[in-house]
């Protein structure tokens, strides 16, 4: 994993924004999700990590580093890693299905799906469930609360683009990992800050996207 993924900050421990919800699935892009949950680290938040097993073999091809399958051994990994407080950082098995995540009187009200894979956008969609980070999402909608889906998949099929519209009639935001050029990236990591920084924005956490990329009409011309 890139070692820019990998730095350390000091939280503002009095400023805690509201918990939110992580969830890693098996698309291209792994690196969106490890450096969101590296900014909402320095940024003081609670997460609740999830990830699917297809994440986890993504996360190796792409970054080389292997996930610990427990639960227990990859919250401590990443607390290590990213600065996580002990007590800011959760990670769920996959059948979890005692964690808060799965009700609406417990779960948190925000949740991330970043990268999102088109097969998650369709049980989504569907509310079909059949995993607690299916459900968790599920929760969010049925709640009325904020869910956030980062798909990264091209072409987009007719259905695909269906079950964009249903999640987007429903209420959640599909925000697909399209970075933009008029800040005129060097680096890979500048694309990557620029959806992260979307993310943040539309999370609330004030500050902090507008950290991580120029907006519009902040990059000089010429």
């Amino acid at each position: 994993m890139a070692e820019s993924f990998l730095a350390q900050s000091a939280v503002d421990e009095s400023a805690a924004p509201p918990p939110v919800t992580v969830a890693w699935t098996g698309a291209s892009g792994i690196d969106y999700g490890l450096r969101l949950l590296q900014c909402l680290a320095q940024g003081g938040c609670t997460v609740h990590l999830l990830l699917s097993d297809a994440a986890r073999a993504v996360a190796e091809c792409e970054t080389g580093w292997r996930l610990p399958a427990a639960p227990a051994a990859l919250q401590a990994l990443l607390a290590e890693q990213l600065a996580f407080a002990e007590e800011r950082l959760r990670v769920y098995a996959a059948d979890e299905w005692t964690a808060p995540l799965a009700s609406g009187s417990s779960a948190p009200r925000r949740m991330v799906i970043c990268p999102c894979t088109v097969g998650t956008l369709a049980a989504v969609a569907g509310s079909h469930s059949n995993t607690l980070l299916e459900r968790a999402a599920d929760v969010v909608l049925k709640e009325r609360g904020q869910l956030i889906v980062v798909p990264r998949e091209t072409p987009l099929s007719t259905t695909h683009l269906e079950h964009m519209l249903t999640l987007s009639r429903l209420g959640a935001v599909v925000l697909p990992a399209a970075p933009g050029f008029y800040h005129r990236p060097q680096r890979v990591e500048e694309l990557i800050d620029f959806i992260v920084g979307r993310v943040l924005d539309h999370l609330g956490m004030v500050g902090m996207g507008h950290s991580l990329a120029p907006r519009w009409g902040d990059t000089p011309p010429g």
